[in-house]
């Protein structure tokens, strides 16, 4: 449980080394699936080989390791100091697609570097934002965010999208398996057992999915012992303007992204975001993108699917977050290691994710309680319509398909167009008042130290 005695707040509480591992690995299965798919669809679209591959998984993880540790830790005024992952941003797959066919990686790799540097110095300007983000949109977009990860769990559960028995009976009852374990131990158990209940499900979902032949370790054994991520493997960065207007169009989405992100995980572990820990958040995500264009890897942000994770468990500490960027670093470092963990099957995945995105959008929901429908009947309708237009690329991805092609790294990310909408709607019925709700509330969260 969250250390209470003195000052010390559960956010900043640090663990015995065995639970700060076990709590960390736990963030990192969670998180895994989503950290390689993004360089295995970068990597099949600019035709990369089987080793290349490899080599861009690995310094992927690498990457995201560093940007866990500067996030949760902090480096002068960078860093949020909160339970926050680190991942690749889905929002610039497309964009780095078009660039890697036309440009080849060096010229992604330089594009991502000065979206980076400008992420970094709009973060101050960006965080004076937060003040149109009241009750009323971080509960819509938290819910939005819970929303639109669902599919992405319910696919794993059905054995992964592209998989020719996907809905079998059998990725069902693993997946099922896995959901009614985590169930069962926060129902029978308190206190530590309860806190890896996700671990515990997982650990049981491979168990039983091994003798079904679902588990494929065939890569293991031809997977290196070593990989070191080398600045600049596939070249010295090209800096073609296109590419870096449309990668900075993508960060401008992943500040919205983060910020939901962030304002869900200091709801959730009691802590204050203002303008001061959101800059400095943002100041990490360009960070982090930079050093991902350096270490050949991608844009990063906030990784959403870890933030039903601290909900579900319960577990507050940064720390334990700050050992999961350890981790995945000597992961980075070992490609052996992250190809064990690469086995797990999405169905067990799946089973953890239900559980894990359905506690986003009921953060989400418990977030909107605090809002008054009463006296306030507009309110109805920002909640209504922003959780609306946040459903519709999850429903139908085609819906936005006519429209600019500028537009599609925004109208095709539920959460940023649940986001804009929450923001704009409530800047349309609230006016400046939204303001004053967000002081209040960032001087109540002030004061939570459960």
């Amino acid at each position: 449980m969250a250390n209470t005695k003195g000052s010390v707040a559960p956010v900043d509480e640090m663990m015995p080394a065995g639970k700060l591992f076990i709590y960390g690995l736990q963030h990192v299965l969670a998180m895994y699936a989503g950290a390689v798919a993004v360089p295995l669809i970068i990597a099949a679209a600019a035709g990369l080989s089987k080793s290349q591959t490899a080599f861009l998984i690995n310094a992927d993880l690498f990457t995201c390791g560093l940007a866990t540790l500067l996030q949760t830790l902090g480096i002068w005024k960078i860093g949020i100091k909160i339970p926050v992952i680190q991942g690749v941003t889905f929002a610039a797959v497309t964009p780095m697609i078009m660039i890697a066919k036309t440009g080849g990686m060096p010229t992604v790799f330089g594009s991502v570097i000065v979206a980076g540097l400008v992420t970094f110095l709009l973060a101050p300007f960006f965080s004076k934002l937060i003040r149109f983000f009241p009750p009323i949109v971080t509960g819509s977009v938290i819910t939005v965010i819970g929303i639109s990860l669902l599919p992405v769990g319910i696919a794993w559960a059905a054995g992964g999208t592209g998989n020719k028995n996907y809905g079998s009976l059998t990725f069902l009852g693993v997946a099922g398996v896995v959901l009614l374990t985590i169930l069962l131990i926060n129902k029978l158990f308190t206190g530590f057992l309860a806190h890896i209940s996700v671990l515990i499900g997982l650990c049981v979902g491979l168990i039983i999915a091994i003798p079904l032949g679902l588990v494929n370790f065939s890569g293991v054994s031809s997977a290196a012992w070593i990989g070191i991520d080398t600045p600049f493997a596939y070249g010295m960065p090209i800096f073609d303007v296109g590419a870096i207007v449309a990668m900075i169009i993508v960060m401008l989405v992943v500040m919205v992204e983060s910020t939901g992100d962030f304002l869900a995980i200091g709801e959730m572990v009691g802590k204050k975001i203002g303008e001061k820990e959101l800059t400095a958040g943002l100041r990490a995500d360009g960070i982090a993108t930079t050093l991902g264009g350096i270490f050949n890897a991608f844009p990063y942000t906030a990784f959403a699917q870890n933030v039903g994770l601290v909900g579900l468990t319960g577990v507050k500490s940064r720390f334990v977050v700050a050992t999961s960027g350890v981790i995945l670093v000597v992961m980075g470092l070992f490609p052996k290691l992250a190809t064990i963990i690469a086995s797990l099957p999405n169905a067990v995945l799946g089973g953890a994710g239900i559980a894990m995105f359905g506690i986003v959008a009921a953060s989400g929901i418990k977030t909107l309680a605090k809002v008054d429908f009463e006296k306030n009947a507009n309110n109805i309708f920002i909640v209504a319509i922003s959780i609306g237009m946040g459903v519709i690329p999850v429903v139908d991805p085609k819906f936005f398909q006519l429209f600019p092609n500028w537009s599609q790294t925004i109208l095709h990310s539920g959460i940023t167009l649940g986001s804009l909408t929450a923001i704009i709607l409530n800047a349309f019925f609230n006016g400046s008042k939204g303001g004053e709700d967000v002081k209040k509330e960032l001087a109540a969260n002030a004061g939570i130290r459960e």
